[in-house]
């Protein structure tokens, strides 16, 4: 397992995100190679000790999915809602940068055999391990991002499991595609050909021909392993042979792959969609859009209510409705988000929340 820092998080998700309702729904509604962890200070928000009476602070242990910390995603997003509850709650963190296959199980169990009272695995890779873990250490907590779950299947009653539904967020980018496409052709480039990447895909094909039936959507994996998440250099190559066939705007699901993408939207001068986190910052002026997910809020929410003793176990699913997904409209994308683009993508928002528009996942 990796135990090195490789630069923080640059950007913070703005715009969409409602966190009342968001935080309610998700814990108010039951359901659902290193040398060692990398370790945070306890520190309050003016950088000194907080203020615990004495008592040891909450110590919270959280592993990050492929690619690591510093991906400008998905695991950065993680790593925000950790740096939050430490300001904010006064916990103390430590995390790990796994490798493939056994090392996450390993990761997980140094955690839980140590001192953090919550365990998060960031990522749909962790939900077996997670769930052998956590019942293991019935004593702790655990919480897994993108949680893989079936329903009806059960779930340890110490572990909360956070699923998305993103096809909901990429309906809506796919939309604003659709608006924005001068050539009637967009791509879609997906990291693990896995059916939890699949639902941005299907979700980004049906909001673009929601308004755009007559177009394309070209459609790439960047393999059948986790490290298709962590392969920038596949990325531009599929962005690139896309945008040969037309595309004028590519929308990413792949993790640092899609630096790749961004890479090649520059080169081309073509528009890009970031994901997960607001990615404008990674090629400024090529960003169309992010298609977020409250990744942040859902670990930082997840870590406030164990500290407070009202952490439930289950599974959460987290879409429009919920403040769970949505995409970033601010200044830096006004040139091409006009009231009236602006509007009927909000449209199709309020046919999704109401169920008039079920968006497919696959």
């Amino acid at each position: 397992m990796r135990g090195v820092l490789r630069g923080g998080p640059s950007t913070m998700v703005r715009g969409g995100a409602r966190w009342i309702a968001f935080g309610l729904a998700l814990f108010l509604s039951p359901g659902c190679g290193g040398e060692g962890a990398k370790k945070d200070g306890h520190a309050g928000a003016d950088g000194s000790a907080a203020k615990s009476g004495g008592t040891a602070p909450y110590h919270v242990g959280l592993v990050f999915d492929v690619g690591g910390l510093g991906d400008k995603s998905f695991n950065d997003a993680a790593y925000r809602g950790l740096q939050k509850a430490k300001t904010e709650l006064g916990i103390e963190f430590e995390y790990l940068e796994p490798g493939e296959g056994s090392e996450r199980d390993a990761a997980l169990r140094q955690l839980a055999s140590g001192k953090a009272q919550l365990v998060f695995g960031v990522g749909f890779l962790f939900t077996d391990d997670i769930k052998k873990v956590a019942a293991e250490y019935p004593d702790k907590k655990f919480a897994c991002i993108d949680y893989t779950w079936q329903e009806g299947e059960p779930v340890p009653a110490n572990l909360a499991g956070i699923k998305f539904r993103e096809e909901e967020g990429s309906a809506l980018v796919g939309a604003l595609s659709a608006l924005l496409s001068k050539s009637g052709t967009v791509g879609f480039v997906g990291g693990m050909d896995i059916p939890l990447i699949h639902k941005f895909e299907a979700g980004y094909r049906a909001g673009f021909l929601a308004e755009k039936a007559d177009g394309k959507v070209l459609v790439n994996y960047a393999g059948v392993t986790g490290e298709a998440f962590a392969n920038p250099a596949k990325g531009k190559e599929l962005a690139l042979a896309q945008i040969d066939r037309g595309a004028d705007i590519i929308f990413h699901a792949s993790g640092s792959t899609g630096l790749g993408v961004f890479e090649a939207a520059r080169e081309r001068k073509v528009l890009a969609i970031g994901v997960d986190s607001d990615q404008q910052a990674e090629a400024p002026g090529f960003i169309l859009t992010s298609m977020v997910k409250q990744v942040d809020v859902a670990v930082f929410e997840s870590v406030k209510s164990a500290k407070a003793g009202s952490f439930q176990g289950g599974v959460r699913v987290l879409g429009l409705k919920e403040g769970g997904v949505d995409y970033i409209n601010d200044a830096n994308n006004a040139q091409w988000i006009t009231p009236e683009v602006k509007a009927k993508v909000e449209a199709l928002r309020a046919e999704i929340i109401a169920g008039s528009f079920p968006v497919p996942s696959k």
